[in-house]
């Protein structure tokens, strides 16, 4: 009997993973499923259902709390036809028992075609990814990314008739502890939108989000300072709740390098992206938010702006806002179902979703060379909250990182993506290490090569420290 060869699967774990062409597809698709499916009296909101996804079936493993999340995604597979389980409350799911992620994905992918995951571990999506054997979705984890959440601020941005190549962003709030403005600022640089960070005190986006901008995307954030008082035009807001985040107006720019020395002239901002105070990710949980209101947007740099919230609101946002006709985030929450409908579809190879025919098997290529090596073997990620620290799942996490050999090599981890900039690099074979600075050792040779935290970490382990090549001048 013929041996079949394995079908390789398509994951969603960041908003990098996509192509834009394979945005735009998707955006395609959901604009059909709006248009075949639309309730007649209310235009945004899928009002019937078909039968492409007949026999399938989607789990949502969610380990923190949700609502439009979970239930636009059950939503959008019940209306392509299919069906969904869930396991929506930890406290009643193996978890409660010491169950791993690892082991929960590989039994529920024997009982559904594609699991959405939810989880406060960063990386955990991309992990679970690893032992699932049927397509993974990232439904927020920890501070990493969101992607479909970015998907449905993006296509809301485009049905309020914004141009996705000509956005001109800001970004205020929490940055650091938000995976929406991550997943959301990756994207935009990726359309060459013009962006502004706008950090609450303390909370500036993450350095090494900030180093993919301005290295892989060629994007330089700035700050409100480097732009002249532009008008703005959409604002999002986010609520204050574990799994939400924002968009607010101010005013700002990302430009590439080239760009900078352009005249700073009145521009409409198409959004201004707020992020709700994320108290589950810092230690101080009384912080300062401000109130979108009426009053706050009563400026004339306000009288084209599109107000966004991804929702629940817990006073950030004035309910007396809802009757303005700036007021877009109900549109924005039924939009979750559409553009969920077409990721569904196309991970699934559903008969409708022949405009996402430029899909691809697997991860985008590593732009990087990964060095996969098991745990034990040299240090694990920095950040306390990847899933490789995990008392349950750090057992089944390797040790991955992507070596980026820039103007100061660096490694990145392939769970969460966090970078590691100073650190150490030894050789098996000869025992010895040395900074990676230095550039000793830094081989493409995976079984030769240890990464480690600090020199202590590799004198513990048997190393010692190789002198270097040349003497210092005097």
């Amino acid at each position: 009997m013929a041996t079949q060869t394995p079908k390789r699967l398509r994951h969603l774990t960041s908003i990098n993973d996509l192509r834009i062409d394979e945005i735009e597809a998707l955006f395609a698709l959901a604009d059909r499923y709006l248009d075949e499916l639309s309730d007649p009296h209310i235009p945004y909101r899928i009002g019937r259902s078909l039968t492409e996804a007949q026999g399938s079936l989607l789990a949502t493993l969610f380990y923190e709390p949700s609502t439009r999340t979970r239930l636009s995604f059950e939503t959008a597979m019940i209306r392509l036809g299919g069906k969904s389980i869930s396991s929506a409350d930890p406290a009643t799911s193996s978890a409660a028992k010491g169950e791993s992620l690892a082991d929960t994905v590989r039994v529920a992918s024997n009982y559904a075609d594609v699991l959405v995951i939810r989880h406060p571990r960063d990386g955990a999506a991309r992990f679970a990814a690893d032992y699932a054997s049927v397509p993974v979705i990232n439904g927020g984890d920890g501070a990493h990314e969101h992607p479909t959440q970015t998907l449905c601020d993006l296509f809301t941005l485009r049905r309020e008739n914004k141009d996705l190549n000509r956005l001109n962003v800001a970004v205020s709030g929490d940055l650091k502890g938000s995976r929406t403005i991550h997943s959301f600022v990756y994207a935009l640089a990726r359309f060459g939108a013009e962006i502004t960070l706008m950090p609450a005190g303390g909370m500036d986006l993450p350095e090494h989000v900030y180093w993919r901008l301005k290295h892989d995307y060629q994007h330089t954030p700035t700050r409100p300072s480097d732009v002249a008082d532009p008008e703005v035009d959409a604002v999002y807001v986010t609520a204050d709740q574990p799994h939400q985040l924002a968009l607010i107006a101010e005013a700002g720019a990302v430009v590439d390098e080239s760009s900078k020395k352009k005249s700073r002239a009145k521009r409409a901002i198409d959004a201004v992206y707020v992020t709700r105070f994320q108290k589950e990710r810092w230690a101080n949980k009384d912080q300062d938010y401000p109130t979108v209101d009426a009053n706050f947007l009563k400026g004339k740099e306000f009288s084209h702006t599109s107000v966004m919230h991804p929702l629940p609101r817990v006073g950030e946002l004035d309910v007396a806002f809802d009757s303005d006709p700036r007021a877009v985030y109900f549109r924005q929450a039924a939009y979750g179902v559409p553009i969920r409908m077409a990721l569904i579809a196309g991970l699934l190879e559903l008969s409708n979703a022949h405009a996402l025919e430029t899909f691809e098997a697997g991860f985008r290529p590593a732009q990087y060379v990964l060095y996969d090596q098991p745990n034990g073997v040299g240090d694990r990620c920095v950040n306390a909250n990847c899933i490789v620290h995990d008392p349950l799942d750090g057992k089944y996490a390797r040790n991955k990182f992507h070596l980026i050999e820039a103007d100061r090599p660096r490694l990145r981890c392939h769970y969460c993506e966090n970078d590691v900039t100073h650190f150490f690099v030894a050789h098996r074979k000869h025992k010895t290490y040395a900074p990676a600075a230095s550039g000793l050792h830094v081989s493409k040779t995976q079984a030769n090569t240890v990464f480690f935290n600090d020199a202590k970490s590799a004198e513990d382990a048997g190393y010692t420290l190789q002198p270097p090549r040349h003497a210092p001048r005097a």
